[in-house]
């Protein structure tokens, strides 16, 4: 008689162990499932990346001679290489010598102006994004024009200048206002 009733707690212990077992393997597959499942959890990341001129420098140094009311053309592309819609702006740095105080720039679409000023006023600051923005893969053609203006006297005779054209741009995506932070 007691051999019996040790017997029925012990088969009764045993099945109570292996159905908790079989529960918590249940949840345990159910939640591995839920969450491989959830199809509105996805993220996608990306990157940005604009092509100025094949890594080209767009003005040689010493390729042009400024002289007071000349104003030199100079052709260069920017291509969209990322995986969005971008902003980009085309901009002036490490802008060197006098001559920069007198040089006039404009970068062109076509015929559309897209920056215009100084050149010291187009550095990265002071030049916001292009109006238009640029698909991936789609590659714009532009048109740099440095000019200097004619002057009275011969005051920028022997001033030199230097100067880096940079590009730089920021997704579209959850950026109505073209920010570049």
């Amino acid at each position: 008689m007691q051999k019996s009733k040790t017997m029925k707690k012990l088969v009764n212990g045993i099945t109570i162990l292996v159905f908790m077992l079989v529960c918590l393997c249940a949840v345990t597959f159910a939640m591995m499932v839920m969450d491989v499942d959830v199809k509105n959890n996805v993220f996608n990341t990306g990157k940005v990346e604009i092509n100025l001129n094949d890594g080209n420098p767009v003005i040689e140094e010493n390729e042009f001679i400024f002289e007071p009311g000349v104003t030199v053309t100079k052709e260069f592309f920017v291509e969209n290489n990322s995986t969005w819609d971008v902003w980009y702006k085309i901009y002036f740095a490490n802008i060197q010598g006098e001559l920069a105080d007198e040089l006039e720039a404009a970068i062109y679409d076509g015929q559309n102006e897209v920056w215009s000023g100084n050149i010291k006023d187009l550095n990265k600051v002071g030049v916001i994004a292009a109006e238009e923005s640029l698909a991936p893969g789609q590659k714009k053609n532009l048109i740099l024009k440095l000019h200097l203006p004619k002057v009275k006297d011969n005051n920028v005779q022997d001033l030199r200048m230097s100067f880096d054209v940079l590009s730089e741009a920021v997704q579209t995506k959850n950026n109505p206002g073209k920010l570049f932070n």
